[in-house]
């Protein structure tokens, strides 16, 4: 599988290219092509980070549609630090299992470390053991399971960072 990478400062629209959202599954409801149109207010601003390319597209249509505004999408924990660091999202939508070295958890430690940028752990893997390991960690805002739907993305975003400005 190749790297999915895509940053706010390089690209001309605010998401990523793919299957055309009348193609995504119900109730995907899409605004401005499934981007954030310009001048519209955001609810905050968010980092996605998934290695499967169509739930990376589907969370940030989903995130998009509901007025939040994606900053980037990473698959790997490194690239997940460059993009933080690079655009300093209010929250980053963090799967645990990952393309490379590191996982989920690891990145979200170390963004929240250095940068002071909390996590909301989005993730198929939610086991005690594995929530044991990340909320030690990382300390996320939360945890949202797999699948999800464009509501339920939405509100867990939304209802994590009224808690973070709360």
């Amino acid at each position: 599988m190749t790297a999915l990478t895509w940053h706010a400062a390089s690209a001309s629209r605010r998401c990523l290219p793919g299957l055309p959202s009348a193609r995504w599954p119900s109730p995907l409801h899409v605004q401005d092509e499934g981007c954030l149109g310009a001048g519209a207010p955001s609810r905050g601003r968010v980092l996605v980070v998934e290695d499967e390319y169509f739930v990376a597209l589907y969370a940030e249509d989903a995130l998009a549609s509901a007025g939040f505004e994606v900053v980037g999408v990473a698959a790997t924990a490194e690239e997940a630090v460059e993009i933080a660091r690079a655009e300093r999202p209010d929250l980053v939508l963090m799967d645990i299992r990952l393309t490379g070295a590191r996982d989920g958890i690891s990145a979200a430690a170390e963004i929240r470390s250095s940068l002071g940028i909390p996590s909301l752990f989005a993730t198929a893997h939610s086991d005690a053991a594995t929530r044991a390991r990340g909320e030690g960690a990382a300390a996320p805002l939360g945890w949202l399971t797999k699948p999800y739907t464009p509501t339920e993305i939405a509100a867990a975003v939304a209802a994590a960072l009224t808690k973070l400005r709360g």
